[in-house]
């Protein structure tokens, strides 16, 4: 039982994936930050939904972002 417990990601991929939540957070506030009625201004319906977009492309990297290990240069 001296075996060391793998997780499923590496300590790089949850790196990323803190930086996408930090991305989508930063979308949902310039959603927010629009002052036309009901949010249909320029932040509102073109810059914070693409940001929002890029978070979650973000998240999308972490998670299928396999880092190289030593073994596999070998």
């Amino acid at each position: 039982m001296s075996e060391k417990r793998k997780l499923a990601f590496s300590k790089a991929n949850y790196l990323i994936m803190i930086a996408g939540i930090i991305v989508l957070a930063i979308g949902f506030i310039i959603m927010t930050l629009d002052s036309e009625p009901y949010g249909f201004g320029f932040l509102g319906l073109t810059l914070g939904p693409i940001v929002v977009m890029l978070g979650f492309a973000i998240e999308f990297v972490a998670i299928f972002y396999k880092p190289k290990s030593k073994s596999d240069t070998e």
